[in-house]
């Protein structure tokens, strides 16, 4: 048994000796790569974070200190150390550990920080909170951001109000992987580093100023090398714009150096006031396949091989590929479409299109908000933007989206990965609130494809639209097979018929194959069914309304919360036509879904053929009980 396996707390991890820590390093990246191979998850982050994560914890004292960790996939380190080692083999599975901090699991995780950007804000506010409270002086902040996040509008919001702060002490440490910012190079600015983060460079620079000032020529001349120090500071390091922000900065460190950052971080621990450590890694450090990964560095994988890191099962066609094809192939076709990212090329399927087109991709980094005025900008002046994003990332841009975008009419498409039920990602990842939020948009027209047939489909009908925004949205994973349409009636498809007109089904979107499934259990029992899928949900298609006054129940199945969804926007349509068949909602419950494979989650929600089809049963029961108790 090696030195990792000795560790359950921060306090066995300071224990060890500097001369271990490089062994016990090297033993934390071979227990990420088998663990995570096995697992899938964020593999390409936490193997760049290794020694920065022992230093923290060897010179923080968590929980007692609050640690925050931006981009919370950064975090499993920071997990093995806290007593959750022998629980990783169950990593992102149900009833595991999650792949993001998580209170539920541990006192050591603060904030369970998945969306990047946030990490700023909340050391912010425990440090005030702690000020008021007298604990400040017994207790660090410390925000672990970077591999990304200050790409965020919400960081320098949070860094604009830290640093105005200059008494409240709060330790930010920017891990700089590379991958969002360019690491400071050369023989200088290395001399300059290990000046700044030796403790008796404060206070001979405090002596010199004190001295100077005295003397009647001292303020000019402090003034003039003050200046001086500035000017070549900014010319060779990174550290102006944080210094002139008025946040003291360390750096920039080697992030592999461990002794380095203990260092590094001794001195903020002491320093009175806001500082900035800067410490360079390297993403995937430690594993060839990553590092071999020139785009992604392995930031999140499936389940791999350790040795080749190729993905164990051949992967089938997804619907993010079928999206990504079918743009390069609209974009062949005309030269106004262009497509927007905020920091995920390769996950959203827009590096094909970034290859055909290059100078027609933008990535705005982590800034939804930004990416989405930027579309209307670009809808103005005659372009057709295509804003591809994970389903729960559009949340963050959303009062953009109502003003910026649907009141000004512009013709923007927005294309939602990831919705419905992601699974083994968790609470925040879950697209189960994009339909609820777009719900309320005037102008807006919402689309959701069932299979690639129709996703093909409705993204052409999309990009046609010039006056308004469009949505289109679609799961995780591998598409589903095709359900042709027995036909198409004033806009709706007709999936299923079978008997009587007793239930209609109304599926959303990927929802189409479980409804189809329903309706065959209920043709068994003997009802007439009805599967009908809208295609477009806002507006929506004034067939429905003919359809739902023929049959003697509705059934809406849809992949997103019940309140407020699709099904509550049936409802008050057919309600407007005075239309009053009954009907049955089936979609995700107001709560937050913990970490499960897809299929487990729907499991636990109800999303079944079995309890869609005994809860209708049931509802038509009732019916007839009410239908024999009029006629006696």
């Amino acid at each position: 048994m090696g030195l990792l396996h000795s560790i359950n707390s921060p306090t066995d991890l300071k224990k060890i000796t500097s001369a271990q820590i490089p062994a016990l390093a090297a033993e934390v990246r071979e227990f990420l790569i088998d663990r995570v191979s096995k697992t899938g998850g964020h593999l390409g982050p936490n193997l760049g974070v290794v020694e920065l994560t022992i230093a923290i914890h060897r010179v923080f004292d968590s929980p007692q200190d609050a640690i925050i960790w931006d981009t919370g996939h950064q975090s499993y380190v920071h997990k093995m150390f806290t007593g959750r080692l022998d629980q990783f083999s169950e990593l992102r599975k149900k009833d595991g550990i999650s792949g993001y901090p998580a209170r539920s699991e541990s006192a050591h995780d603060i904030v369970e920080n998945s969306h990047a950007s946030t990490a700023l804000s909340w050391a912010d506010g425990i440090a005030r909170a702690y000020e008021q409270t007298g604990e400040l002086k017994d207790r660090h902040v410390v925000a672990v951001v970077g591999d990304g996040s200050l790409t965020g509008g919400m960081s320098w919001e949070a860094l604009n109000n830290i640093a105005a702060q200059t008494h409240r002490p709060l330790v930010i440490i920017v891990n700089d992987n590379g991958r969002s910012y360019s690491p400071t190079i050369g023989g200088l600015s290395t001399h300059l580093a290990s000046l700044r983060t030796n403790e008796m460079y404060e206070k001979v620079l405090d002596w010199g100023k004190e001295t100077l000032l005295k003397s009647p020529i001292g303020r000019p001349v402090f003034e003039a090398l003050h200046g001086m120090k500035k000017g070549i500071k900014d010319v060779f390091a990174p550290q102006g714009l944080f210094e002139d922000l008025g946040l003291k900065y360390l750096g920039p460190v080697d992030g592999h150096d461990e002794d380095l950052i203990e260092n590094a971080l001794q001195v903020a621990k002491r320093f009175n006031g806001p500082v900035l450590v800067h410490v360079i890694t390297e993403k995937g450090k430690g594993y060839g396949p990553a590092l071999d990964d020139e785009a992604e560095k392995f930031h999140a994988t499936g389940v791999i091989n350790p040795d080749t890191g190729k993905p164990v099962n051949a992967s089938a066609t997804t619907w993010t590929s079928v999206f990504s094809d079918e743009l390069v192939a609209i974009g062949k076709e005309r030269k106004d479409v262009v497509a927007i990212t905020a920091a995920m090329l390769g996950p959203t399927g827009l590096d094909k299109f970034a290859q055909q087109f290059p100078d027609r991709i933008f990535d705005v980094g982590i800034a939804e908000q930004h990416a989405t005025t930027a579309a209307a900008g670009m809808a103005f002046g005659g372009l057709h933007p295509v804003v591809a994003v994970y389903a729960t990332f559009l949340n963050r841009a959303f009062d953009q989206l109502l003003l910026d975008v649907a009141l000004h009419n512009a013709g923007v498409t927005f294309v939602l990965d990831r919705a419905g039920v992601t699974g083994d990602d968790g609470a925040s990842h879950n697209g189960m609130w994009d339909l609820s939020i777009l719900q309320v948009v005037p102008n807006l027209m919402l689309s959701a494809p069932r299979d690639a047939s129709t996703l093909r489909e409705l993204l052409r009908e999309s990009v046609v639209v010039k006056d308004r925004p469009t949505v289109l949205r679609f799961p995780k994973g591998a598409i589903a097979q095709p359900i042709p349409a027995l036909e198409r009636i004033q806009g709706v498809d007709v999936l299923s018929k079978h008997g009587e007109e007793d239930v209609l089904l109304i599926s959303i979107g990927a929802m189409a194959h479980l409804a189809v499934e329903v309706a065959h259990r209920l043709k068994d029992q003997g009802m007439g069914v009805t599967v009908v899928d809208p295609r477009w949900i806002k507006p929506l298609p004034k067939y429905l309304a003919t359809l739902a006054a023929k049959h003697r129940l509705i059934a809406v199945v849809e992949d997103n919360s019940k309140s407020g969804g699709v099904a509550a926007g049936i409802s008050q349509f057919l309600r407007d036509q005075n239309i009053y068949t009954p009907q049955r909602d089936f979609g995700i419950p107001e709560k937050f879904l913990m970490h499960a494979t897809r299929a487990q989650v729907m499991s636990e929600i109800g999303l079944t053929a079995q309890d869609i089809s005994r809860e209708i049963i049931e509802a038509v029961a009732r019916l007839d009980d009410v239908l024999s108790d009029r006629k006696n």
